[in-house]
């Protein structure tokens, strides 16, 4: 492989994760995208106590996307073996640490929406 190119990434993320499972990310990935958008344009701001619980959610997003990967692969954690492996666990990490944050913070902005005076 000389070239790293979307098509290249997307044909080994089917590969990994299956052709339905990964669109089935993708989508979901975008409609809580979506949401995201919409409820920052709606609040006009950013309420920090939803943002604080957000964040919090952090590191339980992190552990859940790396336990997701193994268990959709066929790779285990003795499989790492060198820092490439190690980059790539610390990025699924930090993905599912950050999709999860936002996906805490936009449902407590659906659940709890500002008063009229806020925002």
């Amino acid at each position: 492989m000389k070239e790293l190119t979307l098509q290249t990434l997307v044909a080994v993320f089917e590969e990994i994760f299956g052709r339905a499972l990964f669109w089935g990310l993708v989508a979901v990935a975008a409609v809580v995208t979506l949401a995201y958008i919409y409820v920052l344009v709606r609040d006009r701001s950013v309420s920090w106590r939803k943002f604080l619980l957000a964040q919090l959610s952090m590191p339980v997003g992190a552990v859940a996307a790396v336990l997701f990967v193994q268990a959709v692969t066929s790779s285990h954690f003795r499989d790492i073996g060198g820092p490439i492996d190690v980059i790539v666990l610390l990025g699924v990490a930090a993905m599912g640490a950050v999709g999860l944050a936002i996906l805490v913070y936009t449902l407590q902005s659906f659940v709890w929406p500002p008063k009229r005076g806020e925002g």
